[in-house]
């Protein structure tokens, strides 16, 4: 099939699928697919997305949901993989968001779009209460139920999709759509975040003073869901974020050493020189995080 037939076939089905739909199912449709592209443009245009040591680092989500998600095992491995794992995030956001406008596979795109939003719920929204106040739970309800209206008003299973060689080439062009749009961000993309401490905030207890022995150590989750480690010493207290600035690997306190050492490339750094790199293959230190002593706790300040 010559390339320019293809293309006005891609089109033309494209324009055709909107015809004959149900007002409410347009809306569905229209809304999201739209934000399943934006997300995935906000993802692609971040420079930091995918830099390590940046505060808008994947790797540093992943380390926050390891900590608080109930399903906190499973991103262990996934976070030594922090940049392939961003990268397919965001590819899938677009493929999703393009298919579901154009029409190409739409019940797999939206079973992708359901599972994608069940997955966010359970690695970053599950303890939201009320539970009203986690968007991806609704997210994961509207493309459910968008989902449920396609496998109604169709005669063919939901994942059942067509190989005749016709729909094979739109879902081609549809992945090769994600990818461009993919590169395409990195020509608007904002600088990226340096490599910073962990956002402040107003003023979170985190352990009371009496609890924390001179000479202890205590890990916390900061205030922006990622994981810290307080130290105290004879002259104060002091922390640090414990996501690894190699590859966003969460970092522990080794007593035998007295450094924190990351288990998934060897990296270790000296808590008492302002987490300083002792070991690579790491560069730079770990983010501080800033504390306080606030009446007899030990707050986030």
């Amino acid at each position: 099939m010559p390339l320019m037939n293809l293309i006005q076939s891609y089109v033309r089905t494209a324009t055709t699928s909107w015809k004959g739909q149900a007002p409410a199912l347009q809306i569905m449709r229209l809304w999201l697919g739209i934000t399943w592209i934006y997300a995935g443009w906000d993802k692609a245009t971040d420079s930091g997305f995918l830099t390590p040591g940046s505060s808008t680092y994947i790797g540093t989500e992943l380390s926050g949901y390891s900590t608080q998600s109930p399903m906190g095992f499973a991103f262990n491995k996934l976070i030594e993989h922090a940049s392939l794992v961003g990268g397919f995030v965001m590819i899938s956001e677009f493929a999703i968001g393009l298919a579901t406008l154009v029409w190409v596979a739409p019940r797999l795109a939206a079973f992708g779009g359901f599972l994608m939003s069940l997955g966010l719920w359970l690695a970053s929204s599950f303890h939201a209460s009320p539970y009203f106040l986690a968007s991806d739970t609704a997210y994961a309800v509207l493309w459910l139920s968008y989902l449920l209206l396609l496998v109604g008003n169709g005669k063919r299973k939901v994942l059942t999709m067509s190989l005749e060689r016709r729909s094979v080439l739109r879902v081609g062009i549809t992945g090769a759509l994600a990818f461009a749009f993919a590169g395409a961000g990195k020509l608007f993309a904002k600088a990226a975040p340096a490599t910073s401490n962990v956002a402040a905030n107003n003023g979170t207890k985190i352990i009371k003073l009496a609890s924390l022995k001179v000479g202890a150590n205590r890990s916390f989750v900061a205030s922006n869901g990622a994981p810290a480690i307080l130290f105290r010493t004879k002259t104060g207290v002091f922390a640090y974020s414990a996501i690894c600035t190699h590859q966003g690997c969460t970092v522990s306190y080794s007593p035998s050493s007295k450094t924190l050492k990351c288990p998934c490339h060897g990296a270790e750094f000296d808590p008492i020189n302002s987490a300083k790199v002792v070991t690579g293959p790491a560069q730079n230190p770990l983010g501080k995080v800033k504390v306080a002593i606030k009446g007899a706790w030990v707050i986030e300040a």
